[in-house]
C-alpha cells in the first residue's frame, strides 16, 4: 500500500477514553502502514496525561500550547491558525478529529488548507439535557455547520448517531458506528488482585462495589454515596472503591464523612489506564452513574472482565448492557431502582457469575482494538476511493 499521509486531532491527551481510543487507533494504523501523525493541546487537568503511556507505544504528539478545552477566542483563533498552518505545509491525505473543540477547529482548518477526506470522530456530544441552553445553542450550531465539510462521522455507539441527526447535525449516510476498542485480553484475563486487596485494606470476605470514572459533574459519584448508608445496612461486609481523580474528590470526601461512611469508602485517586483491569478485578458489582457518556468503556471493560454492571440507560449503555442479562440498566435518577440493583447482585453470587459469563461474549471480539482499526482502515479506503484521492 502506498504511504498515505493522516493526522489526527484531539483537544487533550488526558487518561480517558476518548484518548485512549484515538492513541491505539494511531498505532494501528501506523501498523497497517499508513503515515500517521498526532496532534493535541496540552493534558492539562487532574486526569493525568496519557502522553507518557502513548510514546511508550510508539506514539509521539506534537503539543499546540493553545489548544484548550475551554471556550477561549483568543487562544481558539490561535490554536485555529496553528492548524492550517501546519496541516496546509504537512499535505496530508486525511484529517481525523476527535473531540468537540479539536473536531471543529481541526476541520475547518483542513477543509481550507485543501485536505481531500475529512472525518470525525463522535465520542460524546457537546450537547446535552443537563447543560446550560445557551452552551448547547452554540454546540449544536457549531455541529451543524461543519458536518457538510465532513466525508465521515463516526460514532462510538449507534445513539450517538440518532442524538446527534436528531439534533440536525449532518446527514444519515455521513454517519457510521464503530465500538471503541480495546486491549480485551487484560481484562478476560486479569492477573491476580490478591496484593492490590491488601493494599487497599479490603478484606478476604468484605463485597465491593466500584465506580471507574473521572470525579467530576456528570459522572454520578454522588448517587452512590446518597443510597450507601441502605446497602451497608443489607451488607455490613460492603466496601464502596472508586477508582479516579477530579475537582470533585474533596466534595465527595467530605459526604462521606458527614455519613459516617469514611471506613467504607475508597478513593483510589489516578490510577494509570493500565493498572485498570486490576481494580475491575477487585470488585463484585461494577455501577455506572455518568449522566452522559456516548459509550463508557467501562461498561465493554467490566463485561469483559465478567462483572455485572448496574447502570444509567443513558447514551450507548442498552447497546452494550443487556437488561436482565449482563445487568441492569436503570432510568436515570431513580435512586430505589439503582439501590435494589445492587441489593439483588450482592445478595447473590450465582446471578452475579452468570451475568458475567454472558457479558464476557457479548463483547468479544466487538471491542477489540484490531477490530476497531481495520474498521477505520475501510473508511478510509472507501472514502478516499470516493473522493477519488490518489496516493
Amino acid at each position: 500500500m502506498a504511504r498515505i499521509k493522516v493526522l489526527h486531532i484531539i483537544t487533550r491527551l488526558i487518561i480517558g477514553g476518548a484518548q485512549e481510543n484515538t492513541v491505539y487507533t494511531v498505532r494501528g494504523l501506523k501498523e497497517k502502514g499508513y503515515e500517521v501523525y498526532l496532534y493535541s493541546g496540552p493534558p492539562l487537568g487532574p486526569e493525568g496525561s496519557i502522553i507518557p503511556r502513548a510514546k511508550k507505544m510508539g506514539v509521539h504528539p506534537i503539543i499546540i500550547s493553545s489548544l484548550r478545552r475551554n471556550l477561549h477566542p483568543f487562544l481558539d483563533y490561535a490554536s485555529f491558525l496553528t492548524l492550517f498552518s501546519l496541516i496546509k505545509s504537512g499535505r496530508y491525505h486525511i484529517v481525523h478529529t476527535h473531540s468537540s473543540k479539536a473536531g471543529i477547529l481541526g476541520r475547518w482548518a483542513a477543509y481550507l488548507a485543501g485536505v481531500p477526506v475529512i472525518i470525525h470522530t463522535i465520542h460524546g456530544l457537546p450537547f446535552f439535557p443537563y447543560q446550560h441552553p445557551f452552551l448547547n445553542f452554540l454546540f449544536v450550531n457549531c455541529e451543524r455547520i461543519t458536518a457538510p465539510i465532513t466525508d465521515r462521522l463516526i460514532c462510538v455507539c449507534d445513539m450517538m448517531k440518532k442524538q446527534a441527526l436528531n439534533a440536525g447535525v449532518g446527514k444519515e449516510k455521513q454517519y457510521v458506528t464503530i465500538y471503541s476498542g480495546m486491549e480485551l485480553d487484560h481484562f478476560l484475563n486479569p492477573p491476580s488482585s490478591e496484593k492490590l486487596r491488601k493494599k487497599l485494606g479490603i478484606k478476604e470476605d468484605e463485597l465491593v462495589v466500584g465506580k471507574v470514572g473521572r470525579l467530576f459533574p456528570f459522572k454520578g459519584h454522588e448517587y452512590i454515596v446518597q443510597i450507601a448508608p441502605e446497602i451497608i445496612k443489607n451488607f455490613p461486609n460492603v466496601k464502596f472503591l472508586f477508582v479516579g481523580e477530579g475537582i470533585l474528590r474533596e466534595k465527595l470526601e467530605e459526604k462521606v464523612r458527614e455519613k459516617g461512611l469514611k471506613d467504607k469508602f475508597i478513593f483510589t485517586g489516578l490510577v494509570p489506564p493500565e493498572d485498570i483491569p486490576l481494580y475491575i478485578s477487585l470488585m463484585d458489582v461494577v455501577v455506572h452513574t455518568s449522566l452522559r457518556e456516548g459509550l463508557a468503556r467501562v461498561l465493554p471493560q467490566s463485561l469483559a472482565a465478567g462483572k455485572p454492571v448496574v447502570t444509567w440507560r443513558v447514551d450507548g449503555a442498552e447497546e452494550v448492557v443487556k437488561n436482565g442479562q449482563t445487568g441492569f440498566l436503570i432510568t436515570p435518577g431513580d435512586l430505589d431502582g439503582l439501590k435494589l440493583s445492587i441489593l439483588k447482585l450482592l445478595g447473590n453470587a450465582e446471578l452475579r457469575k452468570r451475568m458475567g459469563e454472558k457479558g464476557k461474549k457479548v463483547v468479544d471480539p466487538l471491542f477489540r482494538v484490531e477490530e476497531m482499526v481495520e474498521r477505520i482502515h475501510q473508511i478510509y479506503q472507501e472514502v478516499l476511493k470516493e473522493k477519488g484521492v490518489k496516493v
